[in-house]
């Protein structure tokens, strides 16, 4: 048995992208053999789907699929748009949702592991797409929703809406298309996450104290930032889209209508670029994770 040794790790790792434990495996496999431990990992397809893993998938589109009361919107991701315009991903993605859907499943680490309509897995279909398209390709989440009735809205390939409410379905279809514009976080003020709030007071109580105001003042000009934070970030409180003139808890009461509750998905959101360790900084770092 030869020995593998850490020069030997490395390039393999250089050649194929792949980590360094998962190289020191397949170096083993091949008795030292780097040439034959490269053919073996582009068997599997493991070598260029790895290499491609390194690259930075910000790019993307998000697939909407519903069956009856029930949606699903999967956002799948890759490096450009030329690649979220093409047919294969726009094929891959929407069987990704079909699948997801079907098993009512949300967490992309289990969406992998489902089996499509043609017997391979996510996974599998997803490494044969990267070898094919060559770019970075991943699932990256995905929601479902269920309601009384659900209005749909995609605005392109980047973001998409779900609606899940009871009421007017005209109006329905009009908040799906306000969600996309606005943003909103939630339907009322309540509903907003704590954290939200409490980031948002913090910031708006440095600013005030930086004026030198007395302190009564300062608590007024933060609960007026607040405030007007909850304005552009609730629901109810954001001016129409369609109807600049009125606010949306003016067309929910005119109409009838009640929002259960909305997904939102735009490509990228959140996503930062990660610096690439280095071999030594790899080799550390794996040295203290097993301490």
């Amino acid at each position: 048995m030869t020995a593998v040794t850490a020069s030997m790790v490395k390039e393999l790792r250089d050649r194929t992208g792949l980590a360094m434990m998962e190289c020191k495996k397949a170096l083993t496999e091949a008795d030292g053999d780097i040439e034959l431990a490269i053919d073996n990992l582009r068997k599997s397809g493991q070598a260029k789907a790895a290499k491609k893993a390194g690259n930075i998938a910000a790019d993307g589109a998000i697939t909407i699929v519903q069956e009856g009361n029930k949606a699903i919107l999967v956002e799948v991701n890759c490096q450009t748009d030329f690649v979220a315009k093409d047919g294969n991903f726009a094929g891959f993605s929407e069987q990704v949702a079909k699948a997801a859907l079907a098993a009512n499943e949300t967490d992309a680490a289990k969406i992998a592991e489902l089996k499509l309509a043609d017997g391979h897995t996510v996974e599998e279909a997803r490494i044969a797409l990267v070898q094919k398209i060559g770019e970075n390709i991943q699932v990256r989440r995905a929601s479902i929703i269920e309601g009384e009735n659900l209005a749909v809205y995609k605005h392109g390939l980047k973001i998409g809406v779900v609606v899940s409410y009871t009421g007017d379905a005209e109006t329905g279809k009009g908040l799906a298309m306000h969600i996309a514009a606005f943003n909103p976080v939630a339907v009322s003020a309540d509903q907003v996450p704590a954290d939200l709030i409490a980031k948002e007071k913090e910031i708006a109580e440095a600013k005030a104290l930086e004026s030198g105001k007395p302190a009564n003042i300062v608590e007024k000009m933060v609960t007026g930032s607040v405030e007007k934070y909850l304005n552009e970030v609730v629901l109810e409180r954001q001016q129409y889209v369609i109807d600049n003139d009125k606010k949306v808890a003016e067309i929910l009461k005119a109409t009838g209508t009640t929002v259960a509750q909305f997904v939102r998905f735009e490509v990228g959101e959140g996503i930062e670029k990660k610096a690439e360790l280095s071999f030594a900084e790899e080799v550390a770092a794996a040295q203290a994770a097993a301490k």
